[in-house]
């Protein structure tokens, strides 16, 4: 079965513009890994457009063919790259791991 791979992330900057030019240089980060780590069976992220105050600013969806998979993602040093910038930018995490039967 396939692993779907659900992150949420909260931006840490208080201001409008700082926190939409940094979704969207996430956004663009995660979707270049599409074309460099194969493991990669889908991928789609999301900035949020509603309830700033309250809701993440980034999701990120992605399938991944098994565990080993989605493990290879995480250890591969181009993901590593992108991971570090998100985490220099964001003041919250939120993440889940499941299994489905058809990817996206």
């Amino acid at each position: 079965m396939t692993i779907r791979h659900i992150v949420m992330w909260k931006l840490a900057a208080e201001d409008v513009q700082t926190r939409s030019d940094q979704a969207k240089e996430i956004s663009r980060l995660l979707h270049k890994l599409t074309g460099v780590i194969p493991d990669i069976l889908a991928l789609e992220v999301g900035i949020n457009a509603l309830n700033p105050e309250a809701n993440f600013d980034v999701v990120l969806t992605a399938d991944y063919l098994d565990e080993a998979g989605l493990q290879r993602y995480n250890d591969h040093p181009e993901h590593r790259k992108v991971a570090e910038y998100i985490h220099s930018v964001i003041s919250d995490r939120a993440a889940v791991d499941f299994r489905v039967a058809k990817p996206l």
